[in-house]
């Protein structure tokens, strides 16, 4: 049997399939800060044996929220002397740029537990001071006296060469071998002196945290006799070992949202939909990304607390493209100093969550208006739902304000919620070129398949995917997903002076070291596949456009090929092209997975009448309609490839799916429900 779990902000998800291909789901409630222990509630509850269980997948928000809320333990930081001081100093590029009073971000290591050792390289690698080791010996000391429980070590050019950083490693190893320590080459080996120094800051910051929750995991398994291969989500799309988890937990920043987006590609591979917005509403968060022709994009320019006032921190490790923002079922709806209706970011989380959930909530989200105006039924919740006290959050806390009944207060937070939710779908698809119209949505989380088609049509996006598990369809995403790793080698050259030689030795090497890894983790030879890329620009440019690239060997004429795709990608990507420039290469990317065997899907037909499919008929209140008759259907039991025209509801597990007036439905042979949002 093959497990996936993913921990979100609300809820806890589980899917799991057996030998014979059966899918089953669970969801319970998410437990902060043990979250380890949601993981075996919802286990529990989903009856399985946890005994036959021989792969069992894992995404996580632990390291997310460690360092956004600053949880993380004290930290040092060993750097070149002179550079102390890259973390506050930081880019000049600020976001906020009319702002007198603007503050650059505060680093996360204060600045007398910086220290400098004397070494250097230059760029090309070459030692030009050696390293003095009776300076580190002082530092280990002082960190000692000042209770620091994680150590960075990043040098200046230690991407090229990372010798300094070894030495100072083993250095350290042997004088305090219990602290845990992060040399900034084992983590990236991409240049950006500020970038890559911050990134090793956050994986030294939150790796005792990682490994503690590892190993708490490790030992729930253990305890109940589950002898599994484990794995945990990456922000990259891929998995890893618990073991490579706890060395570089930096790398699950994003580990639980880009598993669903990983899916939606997975997906859309067998349904024959290449062009894909992935769009996952959670209890917390609402997640989109942009796939297009199969392709998920992942990016090593990835920054968290970033916005239109804050410069964030950068993370220089691949991470999935994705925009998130503070929008799901547990949002809470208020009014801001202007009189203004607001829905979110604040949540009310797993308790004492909505009012509905009757655990103490006062404040009403957008759980609560999709069931005062009849999308959500309160006999589908765990908790017995006292309707007169939604009506009254929602009466009191909006709708009175603005002199309106309950109801259309609901449907305001409701409309509030789309709109927030329609301006990142815009950000991933709109906002950088591409045409809705071509992609298909695919929305899952417990809330996706609510809010999807009525964004749909707002965004002019023509068909939505409701996928069969949408509700756990990010650990859904898990089962699909393949071992994964990426190396990134920062290798700036000219391609008129490139010699095709070195560069084909060059990708030799990473794909040596990419076996080397794989090995460690039994993964077959014959089971790796490569995928390659370089960062390039023109000459004299600071951004990079990422070009994929052969995977044979090179020759002369391979290199032409390579700037014609170069030229194409940058005139898609900033609008010109400039053919008579001069190119060059900043990284080489070599992305490997170990491919593990993942389930199929079945196939299932239901010959039944749709009639046969309705639950009932109960009033749901529509925009401009007021309060309208509406066909409620069971998802499981909706006969194949038949039409149901909207508006219409679709009760599962956990999720509706709600069609409007002038749309339809269909369930297509793998039981995901796709929707015609009648746009033209």
């Amino acid at each position: 049997m093959r497990v996936a779990t993913d921990i979100g902000g609300t809820f806890t998800d589980l899917v799991y399939v057996d030998n014979s291909g059966r899918f089953g789901v669970a969801k319970s409630h998410t437990t902060p800060p043990y979250f380890e222990q949601g993981v075996m509630d919802v286990m529990e509850k989903s009856g399985i044996d946890q005994k036959s269980i021989t792969t069992f997948i894992h995404g996580t928000t632990v390291i997310i929220n460690a360092l956004t809320e600053r949880k993380g333990v004290k930290t040092g930081l060993i750097t070149t002397k002179g550079f102390r001081d890259v973390l506050e100093i930081a880019r000049g590029n600020r976001p906020d740029l009319f702002n007198v009073r603007y503050q650059k971000p505060e680093p996360f290591v204060s600045r007398y537990l910086r220290q400098e050792v004397e070494e250097r390289m230059n760029y090309k690698g070459e030692v030009l001071i050696e390293l003095n080791k009776d300076q580190i010996s002082d530092i280990i000391s002082f960190f000692k006296s000042e209770g620091v429980q994680a150590i960075a070590v990043s040098y200046l050019h230690s991407y090229v060469n990372p010798l300094h950083e070894q030495e100072t490693v083993q250095y350290i190893k042997e004088l305090w071998p219990e602290v845990f320590v992060t040399a900034s080459h084992e983590v990236t080996k991409e240049w950006r002196e500020y970038e890559r120094t911050n990134t090793t800051v956050l994986n030294a910051y939150v790796k005792p945290i990682a490994t503690s929750y590892v190993n708490k995991l490790q030992d729930k398994l253990n305890g109940q006799q589950t002898e599994s291969n484990n794995y945990i989500m990456q922000s990259n799309g891929g998995t890893t070992t618990f073991e490579q988890a706890k060395e570089l937990p930096i790398n699950m920043v994003e580990s639980g949202p880009v598993a669903g987006i990983y899916g939606a590609a997975v997906l859309g591979e067998i349904i024959g939909e290449k062009n894909i917005i992935a769009f996952d509403i959670g209890g917390t968060t609402a997640k989109c990304s942009l796939i297009e022709k199969g392709e998920v994009k992942v990016s090593t320019d990835y920054y968290i607390e970033r916005d239109s006032r804050h410069a964030g921190y950068p993370i220089k490790t691949p991470v999935v493209d994705i925009v998130e923002i503070g929008n799901g079922g547990g949002s809470i709806a208020w009014i801001d100093e202007a009189g203004s209706l607001k829905v979110g970011p604040h949540s009310a989380g797993a308790l004492p969550g909505p009012v509905a959930y009757g655990q103490g909530g006062t404040e009403p989200t957008t759980t609560d208006a999709n069931l005062l105006t009849g999308r959500l039924s309160p006999k589908n919740f765990d908790y017995e739902v006292d309707m007169k006290k939604v009506r009254e959050a929602i009466q009191t806390r909006v709708s009175n304000h603005f002199n309106m009944s309950a109801e259309e207060g609901a449907l305001g937070i409701i409309r509030i919620a789309n709109s927030n939710m329609l301006n990142a779908l815009k950000l991933i698809s709109i906002r950088k070129g591409y045409n809705p119209r071509e992609f298909t949505l695919v929305a899952f989380g417990g809330g996706g398949s609510m809010h999807a088609a009525a964004l749909a049509k707002e965004l002019g996006v023509k068909k939505v995917v409701v996928p069969v598990a949408s509700p756990v369809f990010s650990a859904w995403g898990m089962l699909m997903t393949d071992l994964r790793h990426d190396y990134i080698q920062t290798q700036i050259k000219r391609l008129s002076e490139v010699d095709v030689g070195v560069l084909n030795q060059n990708w030799i090497n990473l794909e040596c070291k990419a076996y080397a890894q794989f090995e460690q983790e039994d993964v077959q030879k014959e089971s790796v596949l490569f995928t390659r890329f370089l960062d390039m620009r023109y000459l004299g440019q600071e951004h990079t456009v990422k070009v994929p690239v052969p995977n044979d060997d090179w020759k002369e004429e391979t290199i032409l090929e390579i700037i014609e795709r170069f030229h194409q990608l940058h005139e898609k990507n900033y609008s010109f092209k400039l053919e008579n420039a001069q190119t060059e290469i900043v990284n080489m990317h070599l992305t490997a997975f170990g491919q593990v065997q993942k389930p199929s899907l079945e196939k299932k037909f239901i010959t039944s009448d749709l009639r046969e499919a309705l639950k009932e008929v109960r009033p749901v209140y529509f925009e401009g309609k007021g309060w309208v008759d509406t066909n409620i259907y069971d998802r499981d039991s909706i006969p194949t490839m038949q039409r149901m025209e909207g508006p219409a509801i679709v009760e599962e597990k956990a999720s509706v799916t709600v069609i409007y007036d002038g749309q339809s439905l269909q369930v297509d042979e793998y039981g995901n429900l796709i929707i015609d949002t009648g746009v033209e």
